[in-house]
C-alpha cells in the first residue's frame, strides 16, 4: 500500500493528500457507514487522496471487539464497494480502523473513545487532528458534541484541528434549527461545524458554478430577461422502505426541500461570487435564501402541493400504499410528495417562478434542473407552415446519469420551412469516464482540507427554514382529505400539473 500512497512525480495533475488526521464516526456500526462512508474512505484511499498518517474509529452501541469489527466491515465492503477494491488498500485502511463500544450519552465512552485517538495519534501520525462525523439521529447530535467538549475532544489549536459533520435534517422547524445551531456553536466555533448534504458530492451539481461561470456564453442570459421559468426535481421510485417511523415524523417537505431542493435552488440563482472561497460562495446562495418570497397564508393553498401515494405499479411491479408501508399509520397524512411554486425577489429574478417538486414512487429515479428559456417571436415565420416555436431548454441532469443537455430549434432539410427541435448532450462517463464514487468523497475529502464550501452554514440552514415554516404551519392547521391522492408511478396528484398549467406551463417529460 505504501506504493499507492507514494508520490509518483505527477504532483501537478495531482489534487493534494488530505491532511494527517483520524475519522471518527458515531454510528459506526450503521447502514450509512457501511454503504456509504467505509466504501467512500476506501475510494480516496485508491485515489491517493488520503494522507499515509491516517486512520479511522468506529463508535457505536454493539458490543464488538476492534477485531470483529474489522471482520464485518470487511464482509460489507464486498458487498457495498463502487469498484474493484484493492486488497493492499483494504489492508492498508484496516490496519487504520479500530471500534469503541460504548453508549452515546455515558461519559466513560469518550473516555475509551480519547484512548483510541491518542494510540491513533502515536501509532500513524495523526497529529491531533480529528473529524467527528455524526451518522446518527439528530436527537443525539447535541449530546455528542457536548460529551466531545466535556472530554476536551473539538478544542483547537495552532497546530491540530477539530472538526464536527452533522447529516440532515438540522432540525424539524425554524426554532428547532436555531435551537441545534446554539448549542452547536455553545461548543464549538461555526468554522468547526460542517452540515453535509450528499447531493452536493454529485459531480454534476458542483459542475453547474463552473458551467455558470466559466462560459461567458450562458451567464449574458442567466436572468429574467431570457429566462421563462426554473423546474427542480428530485424524484424517487423507492417509497420509505424501513424509515417508516422517521418519514412520518418528517414528511417530504422537512425531509428533501430545506436542504437537498433549496441547494439546489441556491446554486442555480446565485451571483456570481467574488471568488471560489468557501464563504464567499456561501455568501451568494445564503442572499438567494433571503430573497426567496415567503408565501402568506392565502398563497400556500395556491402556490404548494402535497401529496400521498397509494398502491399502484412501477417497473411492472406492483407496490403497497405508503399506509401500508412498515411502521407507518394506516390513517397517516404524512406527504411523500410536495411541488412548489417560488418567486426569487431580487433584481436577477424578479417575476420567474421556480417550480420544485420532490416524491416518493415517482416512475423513475431522477433529479434534474431545467432551465426553459422565453420563446422567440413567431413574427418572422408567420407566412410558413411553422405555427409554433419550441423554447430552448437547458437541462442539468444529476442522477442517476450526470451531465448536461440542450435544446434547440433547426430547420428540417426540405424545400418547405419546417423547425424541427435538436437536443445536444453531455454526458460526464462518455467525456470523462466513471469515476466509482458514493457521492460521499468530495464532502470527506473537503472536510480534510477545510474547505467548506459544499457545506450549509447556519444562517443558511435557518433562511431555509424561515421559508419553509409558514408552509407547515398551515398544512398543520389544514389536514389533507383525500390522501392518498396519487398512484405509486405516477408523477404526483393531478393538482401539481394544475400548479403549472394554470399558468400556461407544464413540467417537462422526464424520458
Amino acid at each position: 500500500m505504501e506504493a499507492l500512497l507514494t508520490d509518483n512525480g505527477d504532483s501537478e495533475q495531482r489534487a493534494r493528500r488530505a491532511d494527517a488526521c483520524a475519522v471518527v464516526i458515531f454510528g459506526g456500526a450503521g447502514d450509512l457507514t457501511k454503504r456509504k462512508l467505509v466504501p467512500a474512505l476506501l475510494n480516496l484511499a485508491q485515489g491517493q487522496l488520503l494522507s499515509p498518517s491516517f486512520a479511522a474509529v468506529a463508535v457505536s452501541r454493539e458490543p464488538l471487539t476492534t477485531d470483529e469489527y474489522r471482520r464485518r466491515m470487511a464482509e460489507d465492503i464486498r458487498k457495498h464497494a463502487t469498484g474493484a477494491v484493492h486488497p493492499d488498500a483494504w489492508r492498508w485502511f484496516e490496519e487504520r480502523l479500530s471500534y469503541v463500544a460504548g453508549d452515546f450519552k455515558d461519559p466513560q465512552t469518550y473516555l475509551r473513545l480519547k484512548a483510541a485517538l491518542e494510540k491513533g495519534d502515536r501509532e500513524h501520525g495523526t497529529r491531533g487532528n480529528y473529524l467527528f462525523y455524526l451518522a446518527t439521529p439528530p436527537s443525539f447530535f447535541t449530546e455528542i458534541a457536548r460529551e466531545l467538549g466535556a472530554a476536551g475532544l473539538v478544542q483547537e489549536t495552532e497546530d491540530r484541528w477539530r472538526r464536527i459533520i452533522i447529516e440532515k435534517p438540522f432540525g424539524r422547524d425554524l426554532e428547532s434549527a436555531r435551537a441545534l445551531n446554539r448549542d452547536l456553536t455553545s461548543v464549538v466555533d461555526e468554522s468547526q461545524v460542517f452540515r453535509i448534504d450528499h447531493y452536493l458530492g454529485k459531480e454534476t451539481v458542483q459542475n453547474l458554478l463552473v458551467f455558470r461561470f466559466a462560459n461567458g456564453i450562458f451567464e449574458p442570459v442567466w436572468n429574467r430577461r431570457y429566462v421563462d421559468h426554473v423546474e427542480i426535481t428530485v424524484a424517487e421510485c423507492l417509497g420509505v422502505e424501513q424509515r417508516g417511523s422517521y418519514y412520518e415524523e418528517a414528511g417530504a417537505l422537512r425531509d428533501m426541500v430545506p436542504n437537498h431542493l433549496f441547494q439546489l435552488l441556491a446554486l442555480t440563482a446565485m451571483e456570481p461570487p467574488i471568488s471560489f472561497e468557501a464563504d464567499a460562495v456561501r455568501d451568494e446562495k445564503v442572499k438567494v435564501l433571503h430573497a426567496t418570497r415567503p408565501l402568506a397564508p392565502e398563497d400556500i393553498l395556491t402556490h404548494t402541493v402535497r401529496g400521498q401515494y397509494g398502491e399502484g405499479t412501477i417497473g411492472n411491479e406492483a407496490v403497497p400504499a405508503y399506509r401500508a408501508e412498515p411502521l407507518v399509520s394506516p390513517s397517516s397524512t404524512t406527504e411523500t410528495f410536495v411541488a412548489l411554486k417560488l418567486f426569487v425577489d431580487n433584481w436577477r429574478w424578479a417575476d420567474v417562478p421556480f417550480y420544485l417538486r420532490t416524491g416518493k414512487r415517482l416512475p423513475k429515479r431522477c433529479s434534474e434542473i431545467a432551465v426553459q428559456f422565453k420563446r422567440a417571436p413567431l413574427i418572422l415565420f408567420r407566412n410558413t407552415p411553422v405555427e409554433r416555436l419550441q423554447p430552448n431548454l437547458l437541462v442539468v441532469h444529476i442522477q442517476p446519469d450526470e451531465g448536461i443537455s440542450l435544446s434547440f430549434e433547426a430547420k428540417v432539410p426540405g424545400p418547405v420551412v419546417r423547425t424541427g427541435s435538436v437536443k445536444m448532450h453531455f454526458d460526464y462517463s462518455d467525456y470523462f469516464g466513471a469515476t466509482p464514487s458514493t457521492g460521499y468523497e468530495t464532502l470527506l475529502y473537503d472536510c480534510m482540507i477545510n474547505d467548506a464550501t459544499l457545506f450549509q452554514r447556519g444562517d443558511m440552514v435557518e433562511a431555509g427554514w424561515c421559508v419553509v415554516t409558514s408552509m407547515l404551519d398551515v398544512w398543520k392547521a389544514l389536514p389533507p382529505r383525500n390522501f392518498p391522492n396519487y398512484p405509486a408511478g405516477a408523477w404526483g396528484p393531478k393538482e401539481a400539473n394544475e400548479l403549472m398549467r394554470k399558468d400556461g406551463r407544464a413540467w417537462r417529460q422526464i424520458e
